[in-house]
């Protein structure tokens, strides 16, 4: 008898699909992404939280995939369930099950339209250095130092060169994946907070250390090393080896993905939360 037919033939219960906001203190990971083997990352650490609460197999799809050592605020996530769970259930129940430098800030049902990568117009990141003669003993895998004084007006003279769409070719890891080098840099905001000086970055995408490359550049600049047109030639010569020094990871925090409206997600605090002074920017 067919299946169709058969009324005693099993019925696949319907899936669910949840977006999630994960935070997490990425210097202990080996990055976002799941890897062969017993390498820890904030994706597997994840997914086995969600697996628990679900009581089944869950794989989560995320906005943008972090390196190792990298910090996210506000990463965006999804999955598909046939779990019956309400939003509060998913992030506390996922809560007790993860690690204690990873947190769900907040779950929500969304439809089957919703893509935490396709569905993303823009992503934005934060690069924090600590700008001091030593380095601090606290918070120094979640800041980049450096000793040298760096001109804020400087690396702001050289960071308005690469706003607008470019070839940012000279500014992604050679063994990024990317199929284009072309990106759309929307802002780029260099300030300082007394001895702290953030590098605030959106873009519509951001390839491989693109935003570490860039970060390296502003420094060197805001150093006296190089003058604020250096940015521009590096980005012309499309030549990663044209670039300089690759920054620290601990600095960079992924802080916010824009979705259309129709979604409803709650809006991002901007962190990173030691820098509550930068909330509203």
């Amino acid at each position: 008898m067919s299946k169709l037919l058969d009324p005693e033939a099993a019925v696949e219960p319907p899936l669910f699909r949840y977006a999630l906001c994960v935070e997490y203190d990425g210097s202990g990971y080996h990055g976002w992404q799941s890897q062969p083997g017993d390498v820890k990352s904030v994706q597997g650490c994840v997914e086995k939280g969600l697996s628990k609460v679900a009581n089944e197999p869950v794989k989560v799809i995320c906005a943008g995939r972090t390196d190792a050592g990298v910090h996210g605020c506000y990463q965006i996530i999804h999955f598909d369930t046939h779990a019956v769970r309400d939003e509060r259930a998913w992030v506390l129940g996922t809560n007790t099950n993860m690690p204690y430098d990873i947190n769900i800030r907040w779950a929500k049902q969304v439809s089957d339209s919703f893509h935490a990568r396709f569905s993303a117009l823009e992503r934005r990141y934060r690069y924090v250095i600590y700008n001091a003669p030593v380095m601090p003993a606290l918070l120094n895998r979640q800041l980049s130092w450096t000793h040298k004084p760096l001109d804020v007006e400087r690396m702001q003279r050289a960071g308005d060169f690469l706003i607008g769409e470019h070839d940012f070719n000279a500014y992604r890891a050679v063994g990024c994946q990317a199929h284009s080098p072309v990106r759309e840099v929307r802002q780029l905001d260099v300030s300082r907070h007394g001895q702290l000086i953030v590098i605030d970055v959106r873009a519509n995408a951001f390839l491989h250390h693109m935003i570490r490359n860039i970060a390296g550049v502003l420094m060197k600049i805001g150093s006296g090393e190089a003058e604020p047109e250096w940015a521009r030639e590096v980005l012309e010569s499309r030549d990663r080896r044209q670039g300089g020094v690759t920054a620290p990871p601990f600095g960079l925090y992924f802080v916010d993905a824009k979705y259309p409206e129709e979604h409803q997600l709650p809006a991002s605090e901007l962190g990173p939360l030691f820098l509550p002074q930068l909330g509203a920017v």
